[in-house]
C-alpha cells in the first residue's frame, strides 16, 4: 500500500475531521445547514476531501429513500458522514452527488 497524501484547503472557514483535524471541506462548499444526521445537525456539502467512500447501500431516511456510502476521513477512519448517491425521489435528486458532514464530528480547523 502506497502513501495517502493529503490535500490542505485555504479560505476563510475549513472544516476538519474532530479527531485529527485533517481538512475537509470549506464554507463556500457548503450548500445547507438545514439537516439531521445520527449525531445531530449535519451540514450539506458539494464537494469534500481528504475522505474514502464506503460500499453504497439503500437507506430510507425521512425525506424518502436513498442509495448513500458512508464517508470515512482518510487519516484517521473516523465515520463523518455520508455521500447520496441516489435519491429515489424527484424532489431529492438535487442531492445526488453531494455529502453530509455531521457537525458533531467537525471543527474548525481555520
Amino acid at each position: 500500500m502506497g502513501m495517502k497524501y493529503r490535500r490542505y484547503l485555504a479560505g476563510e472557514r475549513i472544516y476538519g475531521c474532530s479527531k485529527c483535524k485533517t481538512h475537509l471541506a470549506t464554507i463556500h462548499s457548503m450548500v445547507s445547514r438545514a439537516f439531521n444526521g445520527q449525531h445531530g445537525r449535519a451540514y450539506l456539502f458539494d464537494g469534500v476531501v481528504n475522505v474514502v467512500e464506503g460500499e453504497p447501500n439503500d437507506r430510507q431516511m425521512t425525506t424518502g429513500n436513498h442509495t448513500v456510502r458512508d464517508i470515512y476521513c482518510v487519516k484517521c477512519a473516523t465515520v463523518l458522514g455520508w455521500k447520496y448517491d441516489r435519491a429515489y425521489e424527484a424532489s431529492q435528486q438535487y442531492k445526488e452527488g453531494k455529502f453530509i458532514l455531521e457537525r458533531n464530528l467537525l471543527v474548525d480547523v481555520q
